[in-house]
């Protein structure tokens, strides 16, 4: 397949980061200190805002208090972060003026978590600081298509999750979803689903960006998959 854009927005977690082993152990670990169900803790953090997470697992908690919490176990927990197949190799492919990163995380858990994995850092993009509604609202991927001057018709998000694909059709782009957090079943509102963005080629051509999508027929489960089951 191929998808004709001018920018390319990225969410970072599970589509440039491999983080999701981090991301369940700081989770596992903040639900056992608050005798909350882990599991159900984990089914309601990827691709949300931490705060907003919070809320809905433990409204009882003041959340801002909470989420400075979370958010230093997180910046803490650097084992097995890691770069996702082919992210540096694409990062390369695109000139840095028509991509940008659109994330739950926090500005300073973002920096780490790609300081951890190798990856460069865009000189601006949108985190959980610079929005009021988190995703599945679309306002992240809009600021995203705002801060790099396009319009969001002409901007494709890449992300791995079903509140992120959601934010992205609803901000009116293409979307191509990477299995690497949810199983497939749960990201069909995407354009295309991937494996990894080794399975992703971009190239500049009179001012548009080609997006080349190779859909493999046997994806691969979710990292991690194993372990939580």
């Amino acid at each position: 397949m191929i998808f004709t854009c001018k920018a390319v927005l990225f969410d970072l977690d599970g589509v440039l980061v491999d983080s999701a082993r981090a991301v369940e152990r700081v989770w596992r670990k903040w639900a056992h200190a608050h005798n909350l169900d882990p599991e159900y803790v984990i089914e309601n953090a990827h691709g949300r805002r931490s705060v907003e997470t919070l809320r809905v697992v433990a409204p009882e908690l003041e959340a801002d208090q909470e989420n400075l919490k979370v958010e230093q176990m997180e910046i803490d927990d650097k084992e097995g972060i890691s770069p996702v197949r082919g992210a540096s190799e694409l990062l390369r492919s695109i000139p840095p003026e028509r991509y940008t990163i659109v994330t739950s995380a926090t500005q300073a858990l973002a920096i780490a978590r790609l300081q951890y994995a190798g990856l460069p850092a865009p000189r601006r993009f949108i985190t959980a600081n610079d929005v009021v509604n988190g995703k599945p609202s679309p306002e992240p991927y809009l600021k995203g298509a705002a801060l790099l001057g396009f319009d969001p018709q002409d901007c494709l998000v890449i992300e791995d999750t079903p509140a992120g694909v959601e934010a992205g059709k609803a901000a009116t782009m293409q979307v191509i979803a990477l299995n690497t957090t949810y199983p497939i079943e749960e990201l069909k509102r995407a354009d295309a689903i991937v494996n990894s963005l080794a399975d992703v080629t971009a190239r500049l051509e009179n001012g548009a960006m080609n997006i080349l999508v190779r859909q493999r027929k046997t994806l691969e489960p979710p990292i991690g998959a194993n372990e939580r089951e």
